[in-house]
């Protein structure tokens, strides 16, 4: 057969025995995401094209995140838009203030996302769900709008790259510093419209949370989506959450690919992106006593349990700097609820940092944290694009929680291994 694991997804979802690299197919959608910028440009795309309801009121999921609690006005006119229709359509996952969380985080903690399963999301970041096993890529707010009516997309069939996983990573270092090294390798345009597969021993060695951090910054590659096999720790993360029958798929041995690297974990050192692209990365070493004004540890990227858990680790009994501003963003309400019975709020507070409720905020240069002229940042986050937090003159360092945490103690990009 020849098929790779997404091109088996996306085969079976469109009622096809077998797809080939560049067909056009039409496929049926097991769910589609839209959030508050997104959700209201997808809403009157379809009411523009005659539908009054969607395909399935379980399928479609609105999730309010990035600018939420409203920062003005204009936000929360949008946020109404995207209540309003979820009540006129009775949408069961739709999530506001106080259950909300950014939706990336939010939707596979809620079970929402599945191995084998096809989904769509009004956001670029959506690839995220291939951690699990999934075939998920981001759609514009159009296409989005077409899938919220009819339940169907179509597509082209990505080609592939592997990228073939060995070894284990070292202290302080993350699924974070996977991804900016491969896209330091390959550039922001290396994985153009192919899927991202990785496989190899070394998955094993890997986290959920590691994984949900790679596959979403594939589109940072060019990628169409990220896409790891299913294992023990997949279904051990989906045990309990998904509580509707999925299907595992795995790539042909024979499966045909257009490129594939090796990678071995263990020779990875801590990375940082520099401005203003995500493929312009250093290793700690070549990164160390660039001075910066703020530190960013959230995002979609890496605001889960296991970042609050690393960032604490530095943090404990240690002051940020003064000169920089520390903000700290659990990814979603169950995190931020975690972070506070295991006592990791409190090392935040006591350091210095503040911590906000769940929110896209400053990845986007949206609120909680926006640069001012000349300003650098150290973030967690996925994007460091010319304005991207703020003035066009500012600069955002991407790096993972350890070096971030690290780098707001000293007021300087730091590698932790020389604090602790």
């Amino acid at each position: 057969m020849r098929m790779t694991m997404t091109q088996k997804i996306l085969a079976i979802h469109a009622g096809l025995e077998n797809v080939t690299a560049g067909q056009l197919i039409e496929a049926d959608i097991d769910l589609t995401l839209a959030n508050d910028i997104t959700g209201p440009v997808s809403i009157a795309e379809m009411q523009k094209a005659g539908f009054d309801k969607v395909f399935d009121k379980e399928k479609v999921c609105l999730v309010m995140d990035h600018f939420v609690p409203n920062k003005d006005i204009k936000s929360a006119e949008q946020c109404k838009i995207c209540r309003d229709f979820s009540n006129e359509q009775g949408i069961v996952n739709f999530f506001d203030v106080g259950e909300m969380g950014i939706e990336h985080a939010l939707l596979p903690e809620k079970g929402l996302t599945a191995p084998g399963e096809l989904i769509i999301g009004a956001d670029s970041h959506t690839c995220t769900y291939g951690a699990l096993g999934a075939f998920s890529t981001g759609v514009g707010s159009t296409d989005l709008a077409a899938g919220m009516a009819t339940g169907k997309a179509w597509f082209k069939v990505p080609s592939a790259i592997k990228f073939n996983l060995s070894g284990k990573l070292q202290k302080w270092v993350s699924g974070k510093d996977v991804i900016l090294y491969i896209i330091g390798k390959i550039g922001v345009d290396g994985a153009l419209y192919k899927s991202m597969e990785f496989t190899g021993e070394g998955v094993s060695t890997l986290s959920i949370d590691d994984r949900f951090a790679i596959c979403n910054m594939a589109i940072e590659a060019g990628a169409k989506n990220g896409i790891f096999p299913v294992d023990e720790t997949t279904l051990a993360y989906v045990n309990g959450r998904v509580k509707r029958e999925f299907k595992v798929f795995e790539a042909d041995e024979d499966a045909h690919y257009d490129e594939v690297i090796e990678i071995d974990l263990s020779s990875l050192r801590p990375t940082v992106a520099f401005p203003h692209l995500p493929e312009n990365t250093r290793p700690i070493d070549e990164a160390k006593g660039v001075e910066i004004q703020q530190a960013i540890i959230g995002s979609c990227t890496n605001g889960r349990i296991e970042d609050m858990r690393v960032a604490a680790e530095i943090l404990k009994g240690r002051k940020v700097c003064k000169s920089v501003r520390t903000i700290i963003i659990p990814a979603t309400q169950a995190i931020y609820l975690q972070a506070l019975r295991e006592g990791l709020i409190e090392i935040f507070i006591e350091a210095g940092a503040v911590v906000s409720t769940p929110t896209c905020g400053p990845c986007l240069g949206g609120y909680m944290g926006i640069l001012a002229h000349g300003e650098r940042s150290i973030a967690t986050t996925n994007r460091n694009f010319v304005g991207r937090m703020g003035h066009v003159t500012s600069e955002v360092y991407l790096s993972n929680p350890a070096v971030a945490a690290a780098s707001a103690i000293t007021g300087k990009i730091t590698d932790p291994a020389d604090i602790m």
